[in-house]
């Protein structure tokens, strides 16, 4: 049964051959965007998971700082520090710029770290020494050692490279000190500034503060005309590591007093970026693979209907001189899992030469991989269908016509 199963696909080996690229190809993608979603989970937790944070405090009813835009003042994280039970506080800034460079785009999420960044991993190159203009990068931003690159007023030269560092967004990260971070996200234009020192007078000289016959004393007390405050460079959030003393849910209770911020486990805030920003991609994802597997179910079975109607006088044949239908159930039936099985081996084969050059990270997980297998296998056996009933109508007479 199985000899007479291949050697059926030896005499049509070019129509078998053309199926089964054809079918790689479609599980080759069916298989890459699986890998693309689960390189959004990784991208969209990287930094959470490798921050080693147990709290994220943000700006008070804000999803920050990955979801939503969060602002804090600098001082926060001295404050939050001083709390019974944390073991430290520190600030995390993060935002993105876009830049021409070498007649390409570039754009890069900026991370500030309030240390060298020993802990990344950085496969060339060395950490942050000095305390300003260095920075490292993702090796996907494509920024050599020694690289110049320009930021706010400031040049910045890239001193190392590191491994797998991405956004959400599956921009490249770059590193840099915090208050080089800082200094980068509220650059503002010489012309701006004097603009607002000039329109800052001009409302001033307005106001009774510039008229001499006020009492100031009086109009200083007064809400209403006193003059906001000018704003002063703010972060994103602020990380906190718990005493070991004490547990998370503790430091929680505490925070939750505070009526100018909202604070996050890092469980919940990996399940804030999973149910926002990966949500929809996952659901987008998952569309298209069903397609794909439709398509290769629909595939599969027309091409092995059509290979069964070819040897009808064959089928009949072996009919004639008493071969069961297990036997011709058995030779369709390998021949859809020859064909399944061969498919998905090329596509494993060849993909992973193919993904590194994808645009987004791919991310293969042997689990998914062994249910997709047994995917393959299922449409395998399904496609034959079509084809086994056709056989099974098949009269041995028919032979003689």
């Amino acid at each position: 049964m199985m000899n007479l199963a291949f050697r059926d696909i030896k005499y049509n080996f070019g129509r078998f051959l053309l199926t089964t690229a054809g079918i790689s190809l479609l599980l080759m993608v069916v298989m890459g965007m699986g890998g693309i979603y689960r390189g959004l989970i990784q991208e969209a937790t990287l930094i959470i998971d490798r921050s080693g944070a147990d709290i994220w405090v943000v700006q008070r009813n804000t999803k920050g700082p990955f979801a939503e835009v969060s602002k804090l003042p600098r001082q926060m994280e001295y404050r939050l520090e001083a709390i019974d039970g944390v073991d430290s506080a520190e600030p995390f800034v993060s935002h993105t710029v876009q830049r021409d460079f070498q007649k390409r785009v570039l754009r890069l999420t900026i991370q500030g770290l309030p240390d060298n960044g020993a802990w990344l991993p950085i496969i060339q190159g060395r950490a942050l020494q000095n305390g300003h203009y260095e920075m490292l990068a993702d090796k996907s931003a494509k920024l050599p050692v020694g690289t110049t690159l320009l930021l706010g007023k400031d040049t910045f030269t890239v001193v190392g490279i590191t491994d797998r560092m991405n956004s959400p967004a599956g921009d490249a990260m770059v590193f840099v000190s915090l208050n080089d971070a800082l200094t980068i996200q509220f650059d503002t234009p010489a012309e701006a500034i004097r603009n607002e020192r000039n329109a800052r007078l001009r409302r001033f000289d307005n106001s009774s503060y510039g008229s001499t016959s006020v009492d100031h004393g009086e109009t200083l007390s007064s809400e209403s005309a006193r003059p906001a405050a000018l704003p002063e460079q703010q972060i994103s959030a602020v990380l906190l590591k718990v005493n070991p003393a004490y547990s998370v849910e503790e430091i929680m209770a505490k925070l939750k007093t505070l009526p100018d911020i909202t604070a996050y486990t890092s469980q919940e805030q990996r399940q804030i970026m999973l149910s926002g920003f990966v949500a929809r991609s996952r659901k987008q994802l998952l569309l298209f693979r069903t397609i794909l597997i439709t398509v290769s179910t629909v595939v599969m079975t027309l091409i092995l209907y059509t290979l069964t109607l070819d040897k009808l006088h064959s089928i009949a044949m072996l009919k004639l001189i008493g071969a069961g239908n297990s036997v011709i159930i058995g030779m369709i039936m390998q021949q859809s899992l020859a064909i399944g099985v061969l498919a998905f081996g090329i596509a494993r084969f060849f993909g992973q030469w193919v993904y590194p050059h994808f645009p987004r990270r791919v991310v293969l997980v042997s689990g998914d991989l062994w249910l997709l297998f047994g995917i393959v296998i299922g449409i395998s056996i399904l496609a034959s269908v079509a084809g086994i009933i056709k056989a099974m109508r098949t009269n041995a007479g028919e032979v003689l016509s």
